[in-house]
């Protein structure tokens, strides 16, 4: 019973300093400091990401004029083996 009562108060005296130590002015400004760095970090991610998407976007659009080539090529060869055949 005396180890539970011990055990007890020791646990409450802990939580009381650590909520101290968690509002404290340095704790306060580490915390800044931290939120600080992800904020740096999520804005460099970001950038990168753009760059990503701008290049995917760019090769997109380039499979999608080589598709078109293609087709417009295949579409000729049709047409002049057609030819070939009526005459």
């Amino acid at each position: 019973m005396f180890s539970e009562l011990a055990a007890f108060a020791g646990g409450v005296l802990f939580g009381t300093a650590g909520v101290k130590a968690l509002g404290s002015k340095e704790a306060k400004k580490a915390y800044a400091h931290t939120a600080a760095l992800g904020l740096r970090i999520k804005d460099s991610v970001m950038e990168t990401v753009t760059c990503v998407k701008e290049n995917a976007n760019d090769i997109l659009a380039e499979a999608k004029e080589i598709n078109e080539k293609r087709a417009a090529e295949a579409e000729q060869e049709i047409i002049e083996d057609t030819a070939c055949a009526k005459a």
